[in-house]
């Protein structure tokens, strides 16, 4: 695959989430644009325990990686003729869901998302927040009207993972079947079902 995954990172709880998806896609060599909002930062340097920056320069090791900055809105991924596999935000607050369903697009992230949506490209979310009110769920239906997949982070129990790395690994699994990434998907978070199917298909 030539065509990069952008992953967007907002200023919900979830870091470790993010981490974990674009390691992932370094690991198998595809193509990695992250786009980090200035709250996501904050929240990475809170839950992870390090600055985003240098988590940075440790992606950028792989030539496969690529960043621009949130209010960078000349990057090339803010233009529709710019060919991309698809974006997931993960975690996806709800700030940046709602001003999705809303239309409005204020920074490199949230323009990103925007075309994703107009050139019918995959858009999917990760949304972090409990309960959700009615307007949460409104605006998550209106996005999946518009054709993007709300993946919620929840736990597969029937699974017995061990730890928070498993819980994180099968979400990411989760993500790269919505992605259209399945060949590509990570053969440790390839779990099998209750009757041997891979979970990703499992209902």
């Amino acid at each position: 695959m030539t065509n990069p995954v952008v992953v967007g990172i907002t200023g919900a709880s979830g870091a470790v989430m993010a981490r974990s998806m674009v390691d992932a896609l370094l690991r198998h060599d595809i193509p990695t644009v992250a786009l980090c909002s200035n709250a996501g930062r904050l929240v990475w340097q809170e839950e992870i325990g390090e600055h985003f920056n240098d988590t940075l320069i440790e992606w950028q090791e792989h030539p496969a990686f690529t960043h621009y900055p949130i209010n960078d809105l000349r990057a090339p991924v803010a233009s529709g003729t710019y060919p991309t596999a698809g974006m997931v935000i993960m975690p996806a607050s709800m700030n940046s869901i709602a001003s999705l369903a809303g239309g409005l697009s204020g920074n490199l992230l949230l323009r990103t998302a925007d075309v994703c949506l107009k050139e019918r490209r995959p858009l999917v979310l990760v949304p972090r927040e409990t309960p959700l009110h009615s307007i949460h769920l409104n605006n998550m239906l209106t996005l999946s009207r518009m054709g993007a997949v709300v993946v919620p982070p929840e736990p597969a129990f029937y699974l017995k993972p061990q730890s928070i790395e498993d819980i994180v690994d099968f979400v990411v699994a989760r993500v790269f079947v919505a992605l259209g990434l399945d060949q590509a998907m990570p053969e440790k978070m390839q779990y099998q079902g209750p009757e041997g199917e891979l979970d990703s298909h499992h209902g």
